[in-house]
């Protein structure tokens, strides 16, 4: 286990730098003019031009300027700094702000997924081709075929302004109420995916052969699937989840814009809307780093959900 720790986290390194110079060769090999797209319409003074240029090395152009950029990156982003974005503000400070609100949403998000999706998911299995089994398949067919560029504001028109259940937008502060709705639509297609990954895990592992010799050795069928399937069928739901955190914890764009979310996915968008390079890579960088630990400790929780899988 250990060497497999070992070997992951190198290549967890290589994932990382790798990944990091892709997204800033997106953002800066191609870019036009930042400086005035960061200012719209407004013009932007000489001495404005000159001292941005200057501060993000601008003025540097070509191949060797492009790497001048992302080492001089890098030498910071090992040191702690993540630098600013083109307005001047700590991109530290902008992620201090949006993570504890995108932690929550990602929190209701998960809790909604594992609650509703595993054990709807849990009880489909069991009572495959009943009625509660197709009754699920059609209605996370029905939330999967609809896009969350849909879902989002016809919950939002519907929940928060025509029946006023939640209240329509968030807010600069938002308390956990005010992140119910959202949160809910943003783990609306986890739940459907989740619930139905669990449905045939537990399904497939209830014909098992282990499962035929449980029972023929009188254990209780409480026993069967609480100790034996259930551990067995969690193994591709805990990669999925694992997954997913990465994707829940970056605070979807679309949900975080449509309820007006001060979150990790509105400031990425909005840097990528303004073309604030450093805003962007900054963020990435850090999602990165989320999506890298949250599949290693999926793989480490194999060997603890299942003692068959061995790390050599």
């Amino acid at each position: 286990m250990f060497r497999f720790v070992l070997r992951r986290l190198l290549q967890m390194v290589l994932a990382f730098f790798g990944t990091t110079l892709i997204v800033y060769a997106l953002m800066f090999a191609g870019q036009g003019d930042p400086i005035q797209a960061l200012a719209g319409e407004r013009p932007v003074t000489p001495a404005q031009r000159a001292y941005l240029t200057e501060k993000f090395h601008l003025d540097r152009t070509g191949v060797g300027g492009f790497f001048y950029r992302y080492l001089d990156y890098l030498k910071n982003l090992l040191q702690g700094d993540l630098g600013q974005s083109l307005t001047g503000r700590s991109i530290g400070d902008v992620l201090a702000a949006a993570w504890p609100v995108t932690v929550k949403l990602a929190v209701i998000a998960m809790a909604v997924t594992i609650l509703f999706g595993v054990t709807a998911g849990v009880l489909a299995g069991i009572r495959r081709t009943g009625v509660f089994d197709n009754a699920t398949l059609v209605l996370t067919l029905l939330v999967l075929g609809i896009p969350t560029i849909v879902l989002a504001p016809l919950a939002q028109y519907l929940l928060g302004v025509r029946w006023a259940v939640f209240p329509p937008t968030a807010g600069a502060d938002p308390d956990l109420y005010a992140l119910l709705l959202p949160g809910i639509v943003l783990g609306s297609l986890s739940l459907a995916t989740a619930l139905r990954l669990t449905r045939t895990s537990v399904a497939e592992n209830l014909r098992a052969d282990y499962v035929r010799t449980a029972r023929s050795k009188g254990l209780a069928r409480r026993r069967i699937i609480g100790v034996h399937v259930l551990r067995n069928s969690l193994i591709p739901v805990i990669t999925f989840l694992g997954v997913e955190l990465g994707n829940l914890m970056s605070g979807a764009i679309i949900t975080e814009g449509v309820f007006n979310i001060p979150g990790v996915g509105f400031n990425l968008f909005r840097g990528i809307r303004t073309e604030d390079g450093p805003l962007v890579v900054g963020i990435v960088s850090v999602l990165v780093v989320v999506y890298l630990v949250a599949n290693l400790m999926v793989d480490v929780l194999y060997a603890v959900l299942d003692p068959r899988i061995r790390y050599e």
